[in-house]
């Protein structure tokens, strides 16, 4: 736990706020990817079953 608290301490002053903003959008964007291609799947997957 200490290792894992002081590695997060060292990395935190580094952290800039548009690498924050990236993360957050690329983040959204896989999430509703990800949801996209699920929904699709699942689609296909009737269609074949019938």
């Amino acid at each position: 736990m200490g290792t894992a608290g002081g590695t997060f301490l060292s990395i935190v002053p580094n952290i800039h706020s548009e690498d924050i903003a990236r993360t957050v959008i690329l983040a959204t964007v896989g999430a509703v990817v990800s949801f996209t291609i699920s929904l699709l799947l699942k689609s296909i997957n009737k269609k074949h079953k019938k």
